[in-house]
Order: C-alpha cells, then structure tokens, then sequence
C-alpha cells in the first residue's frame, strides 16, 4: 500500500498498443492534451516493454516496464511502475491491488446490459469497476447520467465520482477525405450515417427495418465499422437494399461522412457519452437520437428524438430533416454552438484539477 505523498502521476498505457475504439480515443486525446498543458503534473505513460505502438507518442514521456503484455501485464507489472505515484486508468480497467489510482468509468453497461458484452467479460469488467470504486482514489466519467447510474449501483459515493466530459474538437484535425463519397456512391445530405455494431444496447437493427420503410427509400443508411451485412443477417435483422456497410473507415473518410451526412443516428438504448452524434454536431450534421442515457444531455439542441423501438419514428424524424430546410440548419447551427463546450482541453483542466483535489487529501 501506498504512504506519504505521491510524487507524480502514471498513465495506464496499455491502450496505447490496443485496436483503436472511442474509449481508446478517450485515453489518447486525454493525454495528448495532457502533454499540450504549459504548466502540468509530473506525468508519464507506462507501456510494456516492446509492444507495438498502435497510438503516436502524446507529447508524455513514455516509460516502457515489464515483459509481460495485456491483462497480465496490467495486473502484474504495472502495479511496480506506478509504485509512490498516482495511477490513472482511462479505459474501465486497473491493476486490482493498486489503491492510489483514479479510474475512468465510462458508463455502467456491464451492469445495466451485460447482454452486448458476453457473461465472462461482464463479470471481469464489474470486478474492476467495484474494486475501483470501493479501493481506489476516486472514479472519473464521462456524463452526469454515467455518475448517476454509478451512484445508484452502489459503486461510489456521488463525491468520489468526478465528471470528466469527453472532448470531441480532434475530428476539427483531421482533413476530410471526400473520395469516400464517390466511392460508396452517396450523395450529400442524401444518406444517414450509424455504426456497424451487434451490440444489442445499440440498437442498429431498429434503424434498418426503419429503412425498409417506404418513406426512407431514397435515403441512404451508412454503417460504418467492423460488422458486416453477413452479420446481421445471421443475427436475424433485415437487411434493406438502401443500407450500405462501409466498414472500417480512415479518419479523413469518416470526418467527410460525418460532414456531408443528413444526420447521424444514434438509437442506443443507453449510452455513457455517445462520441458519433456529439461529433457530427460539432461538424455541423444534426443528430437523431433516441431520449436514452447520455445522448440528451451531451447532444442538447442539435438533436431530434425518436422512440427506440418504433422504426416509424425514425422514418418520420429523417423525413422531416430531409424535408425541412430550415429545420436541419436550425439543428445544425444550435448543435454546433452547444458542442463547442466539449473541447479536450477543457477535459483535461478538469482532470488536472480532480488530480490535484486527491493529492493533496492524501493521508
């Protein structure tokens, strides 16, 4: 156990060799805006020793420890790195032993719908999450809504969960790449874009019988993301003829789809944050979104509503966008002016700031 002051802080870096997803992102953009700070904590990111890198170096000093890689080495090699300092984990997951940490908790669905993550990982993901909630610091998330839930789980009193708002400026870096339009035969404004995703809190099939209606037949659905067409199929959703599955885009080709997209549908039956709607707003493309989670709150008024299990009030929703003018660019001006609040660098002044209030009530 951990005594006395720490004197710095180390970032759990096994993200930085894991496939790129939006908790990734997270972790990324946090510490790359971390090393962007003038004035900053004693920060470095621990890796194992020889991994591939499949981040670019944050502007952190990066210190490579072990031979051991993934769970094991987070669990058996880390602990010894951050020894006499703060951990942070960004990404759900922390060493069990550690105590002086602070962990992100994204959102509580391994809690609320086990069901999109399978019994064995739910299970390893709740024992992380008690452990840090019970043991550790303090937890960070990433929504009023994702410390609520939090709360009323039982999983950490309400002044030891820290609200961490995501950032979503980074898709303002990234030069768009509009051959992916030519390439997928879209037209501006004429497809709708989601993710190619089975999980069943994310509710994809709701918005494909929505698009065998007959009031979104000129209208495109744009999945973008590793599921295929095959997929769902076998999962037993309809597969409409106006659905296209894009698969895994660069982020050059996904900024372009999320900029010249009528809007960007979210249906998810919950969500800690919701990344896909809240960037699309901050490119100016409205958003409809089910009136679950997270996404009221962090889409505000760039979005339309839509019941999640009724396919017509999607179809009446992206009708009315694709009808009204006026409509869309009122979302659409309104939504980008309500995201510019969601900026990396306003996250990790909060972050520095839930660093320092910990620190310094160290027994």
């Amino acid at each position: 156990m951990t005594t006395g002051t720490p004197t710095g802080v180390v970032i759990n870096g096994k993200f930085m060799s894991a496939a790129p997803t939006a908790v990734h992102r997270v972790a990324f953009e946090l510490s790359r805006a971390l090393g962007e700070l003038p004035q900053r904590p004693d920060v470095s990111i621990a890796v194992p020793r020889d991994a591939a890198l499949t981040w670019p170096a944050p502007g952190l000093p990066v210190r490579a420890t072990g031979h051991l890689h993934g769970i094991a080495w987070e669990q058996l090699c880390l602990p010894g790195a951050a020894q006499g300092r703060l951990l942070v984990n960004f990404c759900n997951m922390t060493p069990l032993t550690v105590r002086a940490g602070l962990t992100m908790v994204h959102d509580a669905q391994v809690f609320t719908t086990p069901r999109s993550y399978g019994r064995v990982r739910s299970a390893w993901a709740r024992l992380h999450i008690r452990r840090a909630g019970a043991a550790q610091r303090g937890l960070l998330t990433v929504s009023e809504f994702a410390k609520r839930e939090l709360v009323s789980l039982g999983i950490a009193p309400a002044e030891r969960i820290h609200v961490v708002h995501n950032g979503v400026d980074h898709v303002l870096r990234f030069p768009r790449d509009d051959s992916v339009l030519a390439r997928l035969g879209l037209t501006p404004r004429r497809y709708a874009l989601s993710l190619a995703n089975l999980q069943p809190h994310k509710n994809i099939g709701l918005l494909l019988r929505a698009f065998a209606r007959p009031g979104l037949a000129g209208l495109t659905l744009v999945l973008t993301g590793r599921a295929r067409a095959s997929d769902f199929a076998a999962a037993g959703h309809p597969l409409p003829p106006n659905a296209v599955f894009a698969g895994y885009v660069s982020e050059g080709e996904m900024s372009s789809l999320q900029a010249h997209a009528l809007a960007v549908c979210t249906p998810s039956l919950t969500e800690g944050f919701g990344l896909p709607p809240v960037e699309g707003l901050r490119l100016g493309t409205p958003a409809v979104i089910a009136p679950c989670g997270a996404l009221p709150e962090v889409c505000g008024p760039g979005a339309l509503t839509a019941d999640p299990h009724d396919p017509a009030a999607w179809e009446a929703a992206l009708v009315r966008l694709q009808s009204d003018p006026a409509l869309w660019q009122g979302l659409s001006d309104e939504g980008r002016i309500f995201v510019t609040r969601f900026t990396w660098d306003a996250a990790v002044r909060k972050l520095v700031e839930v660093i320092t209030q910990v620190t310094a009530q160290w027994p």
